[in-house]
């Protein structure tokens, strides 16, 4: 059998190989026992390229397998250098589609190593990348136990870049859960970590896009709207496939604020071509349906594009309420001429299937939208003349207040004069 030691010649001849007898070379190469500078350098290298290939065949367990059969080699070369190549071998394998739980493992198995060797700084990075995972898998519970323990340690060592990455991670997990305050919370802290060093760019586009979702959920669309284009600005640059969704939720922001006339003009700028695609098309079809006011044409965006927004949970929260918007603004123009209609009638007039729209007319009454009631019997509606409001209430608390305050006036001055 021939035997590969680790020099340039070897490496070379793997890079000329197929790719099974190159990954057979690659595994060679790093057996070898040599453990000179250069031999160390060649091995580096190996490890470098074995990655690319595993990672082109999709062998994800075999990246995890090589992650543990490197550990003896960790003690031979820097702590830096370790670092890099155990986040480059647990990048490798996220770009492999369906590892999920496999990085898990690799993460949760590489945290043991770490703890083991005592190597806080590499622990923490994996620790962060664990909770990443955790939280993409909803382990929400497990994520935010380890997120607690974690930003603790971070902050008493002062390292600002990891703070950062941790506070952007815990505001997203607390927004998942649907706590804004600790999301809105964890999201200031980042900018006050952030404030104090520099930031790579992807790192400040992913800062403003978590605003903007933030500012979005509490109705404030516009500020939203500006942190939304702040983010696409910083991944168009770099080329990021994020900015697409900066983009979406640019125009999601422009329809919620019935300026859905502007749509068009942002998709057609010389920005918004570059991400003309199926993302852009249904945030069109979305801003088409509510400038003709059509509950028919938003259903049928919602049912031709259910990838880009029912299965986007940010822009289907916020279309979910427009569409209920739409509706009850459709059903109280349509009843607003009668006294009594059949539900049956509003429901063909609507283009909407029978139980839905009985539904929807119950919910209204029931928040006072309209004055009226259902008669499911004869499966009609019923709507009340508006209740004229009874003056004498608000005249009875007028002069209650009045008198309130004359007895307060007479109380100080006869305590003045007692005084």
């Amino acid at each position: 059998m021939v035997t590969y030691p680790a020099t340039t010649e070897t490496i070379s001849l793997a890079q000329e190989a197929n790719s099974s007898e190159a990954i057979s070379i690659l595994y060679q190469v790093l057996e070898d026992p040599s453990s000179s500078p250069e031999a160390i350098r060649i091995k580096e290298q190996a490890i470098t390229n074995l990655c690319d290939r595993l990672t082109e065949e999709k062998r994800g367990e075999d990246l995890r397998k090589l992650l543990t059969k490197l550990r003896p080699f960790f003690s031979l070369i820097p702590k830096a250098k370790t670092a890099k190549i155990v986040r480059g071998i647990i990048d490798a394998v996220a770009k492999i589609p369906g590892t999920t739980d496999l990085q898990i493992t690799l993460c949760k198995e590489m945290v043991e190593w770490t703890r083991a060797e005592k190597r806080t700084f590499l622990r923490q990075r994996v620790e962060a990348r664990l909770a990443a995972l955790l939280m993409e898998n909803k382990e929400y519970v497990e994520a935010l136990a380890l997120l607690s323990t974690l930003v603790k340690e971070v902050r008493r060592l002062d390292d600002k870049l990891l703070l950062v990455d941790i506070d952007l991670l815990e505001s997203k997990l607390h927004f998942s859960l649907r706590n804004l305050p600790k999301a809105k919370a964890a999201l200031t802290a980042a900018r006050t970590a952030a404030n104090a060093i520099y930031v790579p760019p992807a790192q400040q586009g992913t800062i403003d896009l978590q605003s903007g979702i933030l500012h979005a959920e509490e109705k404030d669309y516009k500020t939203g709207y500006s942190y939304f284009f702040e983010a696409f600005e910083s991944f168009n640059a770099l080329g990021d496939p994020r900015a697409v969704f900066s983009l979406k939720y640019m125009l999601l922001c422009k329809i919620m604020v019935s300026q859905a006339d502007d749509v068009a003009g942002i998709i057609s700028s010389k920005a918004g071509l570059q991400y003309v695609g199926p993302d852009l098309d249904a945030m069109k079809a979305v801003a088409d349906a509510h400038s003709k006011r059509s509950l028919k044409l938003f259903e049928n965006a919602l049912h031709d594009y259910k990838a880009q927004l029912e299965d986007d949970p940010i822009v289907h929260r916020h279309l979910s309420s427009l569409y209920d918007t739409l509706l009850e603004q459709n059903l109280c123009r349509l009843i607003e001429p009668f006294s009594r209609v059949e539900i049956a009638h509003i429901a063909e007039l609507i283009g909407l299937p029978l139980d839905h729209v009985e539904k929807k007319l119950s919910q209204m009454i029931l928040d006072k939208k309209f004055a009226g009631t259902l008669d499911q019997g004869a499966g009609c509606l019923i709507i009340f003349e508006d209740p004229k409001a009874d003056a004498i209430y608000s005249a009875t608390l007028d002069t209650i207040a009045n008198m309130e305050k004359v007895v307060d006036s007479l109380y100080v001055r006869s305590a003045k004069i007692m005084s």
